[in-house]
């Protein structure tokens, strides 16, 4: 089985017992292969695993899909990750074609992606709009957080690119989420 799961709100919420149930029991199974699917950036994944607070994962994919390493190495995965960083079109063209609407850009790592603090989803759609000569999507979760990708990269489609890479059997993947940037791994059919 390969778990694929959502970190904030999913697999580092809940009460401590559940989780070191839950935490143990990966670790001690060797046929469940974790997953990271986030979006957390990368160091901010790798100080959870360096103290200890989560299972080493085998592959991690952050920045909401931007991002696809190994669990271990922390290596991108190629040429997984080359075929996202060459569609990314960058901070410095996106920037100037929203800073006057109501956005606080969050002051966290981003490779491959823009993330922003978004108190109304109205602003959404002057987002979208301003941004499609970019070729980037747009998403809106848990009601605050803004995130632009390129085109087709999200959760989703990073974690099938993984699946296919790896030659895993689709059937095997389970996939856990809360938010609305998890819901395209979920879209693609895999069970949750």
């Amino acid at each position: 089985m390969l778990l694929a799961t959502d970190l904030d709100g999913t697999f580092l919420g809940g009460d401590e017992q559940h989780k070191q149930i839950l935490y143990q029991f990966i670790e001690n199974t060797p046929g469940v292969k974790l997953v990271f699917v986030t979006g957390r950036g990368l160091d901010s994944v790798k100080t959870l695993i360096e103290q200890k607070m989560v299972p080493q994962p085998q592959y991690i994919i952050c920045d909401v899909g931007g991002t696809i390493v190994d669990g271990k190495s922390f290596l991108p995965i190629e040429p997984l990750q080359s075929e996202i960083t060459v569609q990314w079109p960058g901070f410095d063209k996106i920037s100037p074609l929203i800073q006057d609407l109501p956005l606080e850009y969050q002051p966290v790592q981003q490779q491959n992606r823009s993330s922003f603090y978004c108190a109304d989803e109205s602003f959404v759609e002057s987002v979208k709009e301003r941004l499609a000569h970019l070729n980037c999507d747009v998403i809106f979760s848990a009601g605050k957080y803004l995130d632009i990708l390129p085109s087709n990269v999200n959760k989703g489609t990073s974690l099938t690119k993984l699946i296919t890479h790896l030659d895993a059997k689709p059937e095997s993947v389970l996939v856990a989420g809360d938010t609305f940037n998890d819901y395209s791994m979920y879209a693609h059919g895999y069970k949750g």
